[in-house]
């Protein structure tokens, strides 16, 4: 059997701490789970998940996530 890399254990709890503050313990478990029922291939979701977005929509996107979640208020 294959020890686990110490740093994926990191990533994985920093992780689990992220989602937890973000979504709730329970809705973290939920995704936890339908991550695992469905099979989850990440890479391919991340190949779609912008395919039909602009760089400058992402980026859009990107800075109205992070300022809603530091209550960054706009001009």
């Amino acid at each position: 059997m294959q020890a686990v890399n110490n740093s994926d254990t990191v990533l994985r709890v920093e992780a689990i701490k992220i989602l937890i503050e973000a979504i709730g313990s329970v809705n973290t478990e939920r995704f936890i789970n339908s991550i695992k029922a469905d099979h989850f291939d990440y890479t391919k979701w991340q190949k779609n998940l912008w395919k039909d977005r602009t760089i400058d929509e992402i980026h859009q996107k990107a800075t109205d996530f992070y300022n809603t979640m530091h209550g960054v208020v706009g001009d």
